[in-house]
């Protein structure tokens, strides 16, 4: 490529402020959306003890909402923990994925930057007893872009319903539907005991230390390919 040819300063910096525009107004799409899943959370503790203090369980089964940082919020229930967290960056979907193909990316190339919001799934108890060794699984992205339309990959519940990029758009109904279903899948998404042939050996030191540090990993599926819940 040669270079003995002045650049056009102005398209370059014409180039620069388009895009830092699109990004900016990606991420302040993503962060209001961050904003509503934090509230809508909330909403649904009150609703949830609300619930709980008029069915009078035998247990008390926990139910709270924590904000973790300003990107990070944190709702535990039961045994698990859903953690959200925003990615302070915009991403821009692979060629090879199927949004791409679509006639709505297709008709505007800048539609296919977007902000992402994860869902992690824990056992509570892994921070509890902080076994950092204990693994979490992703259970969902929600993928926002700047007409704050939204794109979700994810297991069974929010895989499932919420795909079409061109049509769907982030408002508080759509994000407690997430939300719900986020929770759904993880309540259905049971414990299972790792193959015996993984865990038979342990050393002196594992056992001598403390307990709930154990270097044996604890995880939904562990041992087991996770692909396998798809169905």
């Amino acid at each position: 490529m040669s270079i003995d040819k002045k650049p056009d300063e102005k398209k370059l910096f014409d180039k620069l402020i388009e895009k830092s525009d699109l990004k900016q107004l990606v991420y302040h799409n993503t962060f209001h959306s961050f904003k509503v899943f934090k509230e809508v959370i909330e909403q649904m503790k009150l609703a949830y003890h609300k619930h709980a203090s008029e069915k009078k369980t035998k247990y008390d089964v926990p139910f709270e909402v924590k904000a973790r940082s300003e990107f990070e919020a944190e709702l535990k229930f039961g045994g698990d923990i859903l953690i959200f967290m925003m990615h302070s960056n915009v991403f821009e979907f692979p060629r090879g994925h199927r949004v791409m193909n679509t006639f709505y990316i297709k008709e505007d190339k800048n539609r296919s930057y977007c902000g992402v919001i994860n869902i992690y799934n824990f056992l509570a108890d892994s921070f509890k007893y902080n076994r950092l060794n204990d693994v979490g699984y992703l259970i969902g992205r929600v993928f926002i872009n700047k007409d704050n339309h939204y794109f979700i990959e994810g297991k069974r519940e929010l895989g499932y319903l919420y795909n079409n990029f061109g049509q769907n758009v982030l408002t508080k109904e759509t994000v407690e539907l997430i939300a719900a279903a986020a929770i759904q899948y993880t309540i259905n998404f049971d414990l299972l005991t790792p193959p015996y042939e993984q865990v038979k050996e342990v050393s002196l030191h594992e056992i001598t230390t403390v307990i709930d540090s154990l270097t044996l990993k604890t995880g939904k599926r562990l041992g087991f390919k996770f692909q396998a819940d798809e169905e």
